[in-house]
Parts: structure tokens; sequence; C-alpha cells
């Protein structure tokens, strides 16, 4: 059965709109009033405006090298879903809480929280660090500042588990995700006139479909990892804009991709062939009608993917805490990507909670992943107190 603390917990946390769009400081002012509450101290990691902010905490020696769980405090927008039930009041019913947040993935902070006076009681032998972040939602935005006062730290984390919702499945890869803006600059004129302008719709169009060109290729030709669902490397087209009107040749034109990618894809190869491809192939045939027309390309986020071998420390520490003998990968992007690329930290996937209610209306936790993961935190206790 579900520890009440851990329930009072996940109500509170969910009571806080912590949409991205939002500031999260409610929600981080709670977290360090209450770790300030049992002696904790914490030290906050704010954005340039200082609306929103990560929080980072030690429990036990400050120097030493310890556990870091990590978790993120920003939900996806409930804007235009069908709720049954108030998204930010949790709702128990039929084994599950009800709520946005619930899976994705406030349950797995409020059991941290939780289990802090448990790892002070007992006297810790191996510290605890508790890494708290806003704006995942939205490209994994916070944790860099976060990981940029981390490095600086005498003494980093030997390793880290972030609480995705994985079902409480051990998790050593997720793709890496780059995305990426493109403008195409054409030159505007009368469409009789169509071959004295260049058509911005049109050249970005090509390129379009030259990522796709290159989608099918990997699709085909790989590299491939079973692991994974979709065991290959992908190139999407989101969206696009452009024009005007009908009867004049368009000026501009924007669309955003990505590629998500598995570790045997080097994705500084994929991106020069973009690249190449506009500046070799469209770019000339574009200056001469002008040479103030071109495509320019900026990318808008690169999130780093995880690959973990299965006999690293981390994952065998984690299949212990887990009870698991397997492991997986995922196709969604988590955190864990930037702690163990540019923090150093290796990263393992765990938490309670399935992906598969992350973002929709109605989203829920079953009880009986909270109950899985209570074994889990005090197998956690077991390996790191005295």
């Amino acid at each position: 059965m579900t520890d009440t603390k851990v329930l009072e917990l996940i109500e509170k946390l969910i009571s806080y709109d912590t949409t991205s769009r939002n500031s999260n400081l409610d929600i981080i002012k709670f977290i360090e009033d209450y770790l300030a509450g049992h002696g904790i101290k914490s030290t906050l990691v704010y954005n340039e405006g200082e609306g929103k902010a990560n929080l980072y905490a030690t429990l036990g020696d400050q120097i030493k090298s310890g556990i870091m769980l990590s978790g993120h405090t920003d939900v996806v927008p409930v804007d235009g879903q069908d709720w049954d039930t108030e998204p930010f009041k949790v709702v128990q019913k039929d084994g599950k809480l009800f709520g946005r947040g619930t899976s994705d993935m406030k349950s797995f902070i409020a059991l941290v929280l939780a289990y802090v006076p448990k790892f002070l009681e007992r006297g810790l032998d191996t510290p605890i660090h508790l890494a708290f972040s806003y704006d995942e939602e939205i490209g994994c935005i916070g944790v860099r500042r976060m990981i940029d006062m981390i490095n600086t730290l005498p003494v980093k984390p030997r390793m880290a588990i972030v609480g995705e919702p994985t079902s409480m499945g051990v998790i050593v890869g997720h793709k890496g995700k780059r995305s990426y803006e493109a403008h195409i600059r054409g030159l505007e004129t009368h469409s009789s006139l169509a071959p004295q302008g260049v058509n911005a719709i049109e050249y970005a169009a090509e390129m379009i479909a030259h990522l796709k060109s290159i989608a099918r290729r990997i699709t085909e030709l790989g590299p491939h990892d079973e692991l994974y669902d979709v065991s290959h490397t992908t190139v999407h087209t989101g969206v696009i804009n452009g024009g005007t009107a009908l009867n004049i040749v368009p000026k501009d034109c924007h669309f955003e991709f990505e590629f998500r990618y598995v570790g045997g894809d080097d994705p500084d190869t994929i991106e020069a062939e973009i690249r190449e491809y506009a500046a070799q192939s469209l770019e000339p045939h574009m200056h001469k009608i002008s040479s103030d027309t071109g495509i320019d390309i900026t990318c808008s986020n690169d999130m780093p993917g995880l690959d973990l071998n299965a006999d690293e420390e981390v994952v065998t520490f984690v299949k212990a805490l887990a009870g698991k003998n397997d492991h997986s990968k995922v196709a969604f992007g988590t955190e864990a990507g930037l702690f163990h690329t540019r923090a150093g930290v290796p990263t393992v996937v765990c938490g309670p909670g399935s992906i598969e209610q992350a973002h929709k209306p109605n989203e829920f936790i079953e009880l009986s992943q909270l109950d899985e993961a209570t074994i889990f935190m005090d197998r956690l206790v077991d390996k790191v107190c005295k």
C-alpha cells in the first residue's frame, strides 16, 4: 500500500500548475522549504530572467561523490484536452492517481522527497544528490544551466538516475535529437514572370524531398539498433510556412525539421549532408537569378542521446535496485543524455509510471507502480545508508 506521505506530496506537487510557459518558482520554493525543514540546504540555479529555477541539494557528506536522483518540475499544457477531472488536482480512482504530471514525472519527485527523512535517519555512507529542473518539456532547457553549475563543483555525482516514467524498466539508451529551422530566401516577382524570380516554396520543397530521401535511405540501410521500437534514425519535417498570394512568386519560406538518431549514427555527419545539399545543389541555381537569395539553416535545439554499455556500474547498480535482469532503450529524449555527455555523470533512466500516459488527457499513474518504486527506494536506502 502506497505510503500516505508519498500521496500527500504527490497531491501537493500536482497542485502547482508548472506548465512550461509558467514560472516554477512556487514548486521550487516548496521543495526548498521542505528540504530546509530536514536541515538540507539547496542551491537554486535560475534562468536568465530569474522567473524559473533548478534546485540542487546534497544529503550526506558534501565532499563525497554519490548518487544523483533527477527529475523535471514542468509539465505539458492541458489546453484543448478533454479531461474528466481537474488536471491540477489529484483524483484517486480504480487503483490510479489522475492528474497532470502524475506519470510525467512529479510522482517520482514526491517519492524521492518522502525518502529524505529515511535517508537521514539511517545515516548515509554514500551521499544522495537531488537535481530538479525546469523546462525539460521544451527541450531540456533548464538542466543545462544546472550542469554548468555541477561542472564547477569540487566533487560531482558518481552516477545518476533520471526518474522518467519507464514502468520501472531500466533504460540504458535513448535517441539523440537535433531540431532545425530553415529559412529559404527567394526573390519576389509576379507569377506571370516566374522564371525571373526565385520561388522560396519550391526550393523548400526540394530540400524537404531530400530530407525524405535521407530518411528512406537510413530506414533501409541503417544503422539499426533493435533495442528501439523504431530501430533506426528518423528524419522528419513538421512545420512549413511561406508565400503571400498565388500570383506572387514567394520570397520567403520557413520550415522546421528534426532528426532523432541512434547511437550508431553521427549527427554531425547527417547535418553536414543536409547543409552540403543546400549549398551545392540548390543555392547555385538560386544565385543564377539573384545573389541575395540563399538558404539559412539554424540548429534550434541539440539534445544528445544516451547509449550505455550493459556492464557499466550505473546499469548493474540500477538493475539491482529495480530487481531486473534486462534493459532496454526508448525513443523519447530525456535529460540523461545531457548529464552523461556534458557533466560526465553516467546516467540511467528508471522511474514509475508509463510514458503511454504522459502528455495525454486524464494522465494517470497506477498505485502498483508507486509500490514497485517504493521497493526500489527501500533498496537504495539499504545500499547507501549505514
